[in-house]
């Protein structure tokens, strides 16, 4: 991995959150390639329920300013920064008021979807782009974790198709099995046509559920990670179907070597 630069995008990160299989391995992954020589930076969307104090969160003036169309609306993006101490790993947080200011990261107290979750995660794709745009920093790899991030691949492929800054980059979609109840918004799949992308590319999110929605991040990646030992069965059987590489799934204990090992021989090939 020496002095290759991985941009890992994710829903959920340790120590900013509380540990589950994507909070954890959205932290070991970066952690991994960090200790093997790489370059890396993480993103992941700053949510109410972060203590900013005791993480240390800082607003970097030159990064925010920004307002990203969603939906027809002007969004103001605020950039944030934190280190994880002891692992001298830097984070960026996609932050705007609207979106991520309430006190919990996906579901109501009475543990309902929040009814824009669609648009907070296509204003957290635009901000990750826009924010490395502004970084000026091409990865040779862009690993998306958690269904936060999951139209990244496809903003990547189709609204950004032209930005040079990621014509070599490969992106990789790490699958999960923990998701979530229930379907986004219906009116989803329009919001992002509004960005010019064709219905017919995301014909599978007019059903917005958590299955549709990885669906097409993996379409739209250059290969995939199951990563974790259940996968829906619906999502199983989309991805056995692609051809691209897939690295089944490896526990935590033997995952350093499997991941750098498929970054630099399938992945990077």
């Amino acid at each position: 991995m020496n002095g290759k630069k991985i941009l890992f995008v994710s829903s959920e990160l340790v120590p900013y959150l509380p540990e589950n299989e994507v909070s954890l391995m959205s932290y070991e992954t970066p952690r991994m390639v960090n200790s093997n020589g790489g370059q890396i930076r993480i993103f992941m969307p700053r949510y109410g329920n972060i203590n900013e104090r005791r993480h240390q969160l800082h607003e970097v003036i030159r990064l925010s300013g920004m307002n990203l169309v969603i939906n027809d609306m002007d969004m103001p993006l605020i950039i944030k920064v934190a280190s994880i101490p002891k692992e001298r790993i830097q984070v960026y947080f996609i932050d705007n008021e609207e979106y991520f200011k309430r006190k919990a990261t996906f579901t109501d107290a009475d543990g309902n979807l929040f009814e824009d979750n669609d648009q907070r995660a296509i204003f957290f794709a635009k901000g990750v782009v826009e924010t490395v745009k502004k970084l000026n920093w091409s990865p040779d790899i862009i690993h998306v974790h958690g269904w936060m991030a999951s139209l990244l691949p496809l903003y990547l492929k189709k609204y950004y198709a032209d930005e040079p800054l990621f014509g070599e980059s490969k992106i990789v979609t790490s699958v999960y099995g923990q998701g979530f109840e229930g379907e986004l918004d219906k009116d989803m799949i329009h919001k992002i046509a509004f960005d010019g992308v064709s219905e017919d590319s995301i014909e599978a999110l007019k059903t917005p559920n958590y299955n549709n929605l990885l669906k097409v991040a993996v379409d739209y990646s250059d290969a995939v990670i199951l990563a974790a030992e259940e996968i829906p069965e619906e999502l199983q059987s989309h991805i056995s179907n692609l051809e691209k590489p897939v690295l089944s799934y490896v526990p935590l204990q033997g995952f350093e070597e499997a991941y750098a090992k498929f970054y630099t021989t399938e992945v990077l090939k």
